[in-house]
């Protein structure tokens, strides 16, 4: 067993594995390993597996997250050689993976996040014994001061708060602010599940061409609406296509 990973049903996270490999990562790996450690686990060539699809693992361990985020999360430990994967199904049309947790990957990534942690407080007490402490620390207190500042203030540098809300406020008319932070938490929770920008203003695209022209659900098209735990759903939505001019009956004179 890896020394990284807890031995426990609860959904625990540990902090430095989140800090190295990613939140819904380190969420991922912790439950798989408890799955591997437990009688549902299966020992193909010496290793322990267990298999499910992305449905299952979504509908069993992970509720809270939609299913693309699942897929991503696993997709992800896939790529960093974290989840070793495998078909060992008896039917060949079963397309069913198997998951086993790379344990050496895994530490050799806490490894080296412990070497670069050593590495970087090492240079950070040269560099405080060969360069004046006044000049370091002015410059220290003056960028985490500004940073400190700008975020508090809710400027939207951070993230991609101006470009999706500039969007939004040119397709459907509107004037929301970049700055708000309740719009701002909206689009931070959609962030965290991996979304891109794009996502962001594929999402506006459909409903602005579904609502926009509707008195009664014009009024949607705001962030509140738009980018809620409904997004996967808009997002999956077909661009609706434009419906030609219906021709009325007349008499030619």
């Amino acid at each position: 067993m890896g020394k990284w990973l807890f031995d426990s049903h609860p959904i625990v996270v540990d902090r430095e594995l989140a800090a190295v490999f990613g939140l819904n990562e380190a969420i991922l790996l912790q439950q798989l390993n408890y799955w591997i450690n437990s009688k549902a686990a299966k020992t193909v060539n010496g290793r322990k597996w267990i298999y499910n699809s992305y449905k299952q693992w979504q509908e069993d361990n992970f509720p809270f997250w939609s299913l693309a985020t699942v897929r991503r999360a696993i997709e992800n430990c896939e790529k960093k050689g974290l989840i070793i994967t495998g078909n060992f199904n008896k039917a060949g049309f079963d397309k069913t993976k198997w998951y086993s947790i790379d344990y050496d990957a895994v530490d050799r990534g806490m490894s080296k996040r412990s070497a670069q942690n050593e590495q970087t407080s090492c240079s950070k007490r040269s560099n405080a014994v060969v360069q004046n402490e006044q000049t370091n620390t002015r410059d220290y207190t003056e960028t985490t001061a500004e940073t400190t500042k700008d975020i508090l203030s809710g400027k939207p540098d951070h993230a991609p708060y101006q470009e999706i809300l500039d969007y939004l406020n040119s397709k459907a008319g509107t004037s929301y602010r970049a700055s708000s932070k309740a719009t701002q938490r909206f689009i931070n929770a959609r962030l965290n599940e991996n979304y891109t920008v794009d996502d962001f203003k594929k999402v506006i695209d459909i409903k602005v061409a579904n609502w926009k022209d509707d008195p009664k659900m014009s009024k949607y098209l705001r962030p509140q609406t738009l980018f809620s735990n409904k997004f996967e759903g808009y997002l999956n939505e077909p661009m609706p296509t434009k419906q030609p001019p219906k021709r009325t009956k007349g008499y030619l004179f």
